[in-house]
């Protein structure tokens, strides 16, 4: 099984864009640059899980929706 960056990023950008965070907002709470931010929603920069995770704090979504796709009901 091979991880899509792609539909990572997808996810990421959608749900920061729910929470109305920008990417430079974002990357000021990561402390990265917001190029870094832009690549990883691009799917050009494969994050690592702990990177992603910290994203997923900052913006409030869950981390296996993010990787998945799917929703885990709590």
């Amino acid at each position: 099984m091979s991880v899509d960056y792609k539909q990572i990023g997808k996810r990421i950008q959608k749900e920061r864009k729910k929470t109305k965070i920008t990417q430079e907002t974002l990357a000021e709470m990561l402390n990265v640059s917001t190029g870094y931010i832009s690549q990883i929603e691009r799917g050009i920069t494969k994050a690592n899980l702990t990177t992603i995770d910290n994203i997923c704090n900052h913006i409030g979504c869950d981390l296996s929706y993010i990787i998945t796709g799917v929703s885990v009901g709590k």
